[in-house]
């Protein structure tokens, strides 16, 4: 209940996150049914880079600023240009912003798609609600997200995303999420899933992936950026994420798109990782 993601908003991690969520989305909207976007650790929705958290850490200079001024190779830019249309100009703003992932959602979603969010801190709940809560296509909760997840799914459109993204707090984080993932599957197989986490441990993280790997979820996409050499005690410079059930195309893409980030973002030792943990 301390973490407030104000502090990193707009860093390399959140651009590599809200990247991916951009293409899984677009790939959800090339057919006419209606989908739902879930997210169970939703945080403010957007965020005000001039603020103190923000200005402190100032790692969205790093981030979303570094990426919209960087000279993009073409066919990674033609990936990439879709989620700099929606972050982009918030820069320009005064005070600048940064899209949270319901933002980013919320700019893809179609009049038929819906959205649900959860969240549980109070002071970004009632942030959530001032950004996002007047669009009629999204429903606001006030509910520890995995307890979400396991109450809102299967959603009714039998169609959607659900983005993971705990604060890591707890040092079971892990674990928790592991559960989560395969407990979701189980009950929501055709779901597509993505899970945000963050490598402090390099060793952690893979037992993280061996552990899903394991469980019978599939297919099961692994994706990971790293800007710098990886410190345990360090910021962070090393994030992943899990995807499960992931867009035909979605390998493909992050073979352009992830070394094309770690090339401008790099701060030091970069580079990515594009895995199969489990085929179809």
């Amino acid at each position: 209940m301390n973490y407030r993601h104000d502090f990193h908003a707009g860093n390399f991690a959140d651009v590599f996150k809200h990247i991916i969520l951009t293409r899984v989305l677009l790939h959800l909207g090339l057919k006419p049914a209606a989908f739902r976007y879930i997210e169970t650790h939703a945080g403010s929705g957007v965020y005000d880079l001039s603020g103190p958290q923000a200005a402190r850490t100032a790692e969205w200079r790093g981030g979303i600023g570094r990426l919209a001024l960087s000279e993009l190779a073409a066919g990674a830019r033609e990936l990439i240009q879709p989620y700099l249309q929606i972050a982009a100009p918030l820069l320009d703003l005064d005070p600048p912003r940064y899209p949270g992932s319901p933002a980013v959602a919320r700019a893809l979603l179609r009049r038929q798609d819906k959205m649900l969010l959860c969240e549980l801190h109070p002071q970004a709940w009632r942030a959530l609600k001032a950004n996002v809560g007047f669009d009629a296509r999204a429903k606001l909760i006030e509910i520890d997200g995995y307890v979400g997840l396991n109450a809102f799914i299967p959603p009714i459109e039998r169609r959607g995303l659900v983005l993971i993204d705990p604060p890591f707090e707890a040092t079971d984080e892990f674990g928790r999420l592991a559960g989560a993932i395969e407990a979701a599957w189980r009950k929501w197989a055709t779901g597509v899933y993505v899970a945000w986490y963050p490598v402090k441990d390099v060793e952690k993280a893979a037992s993280f992936a061996r552990s899903l790997a394991r469980s019978g979820v599939k297919p099961l996409l692994r994706l990971e950026l790293q800007i710098d050499t990886v410190q345990p005690r360090g910021p962070l410079s090393r994030s992943g994420l899990i995807i499960v059930n992931p867009p035909f195309s979605l390998e493909a893409e992050a073979r352009l798109i992830l070394p094309c980030l770690s090339q401008c973002l790099a701060v030091g030792r970069a580079g990515s990782m594009i895995e199969w943990l489990a085929g179809e």
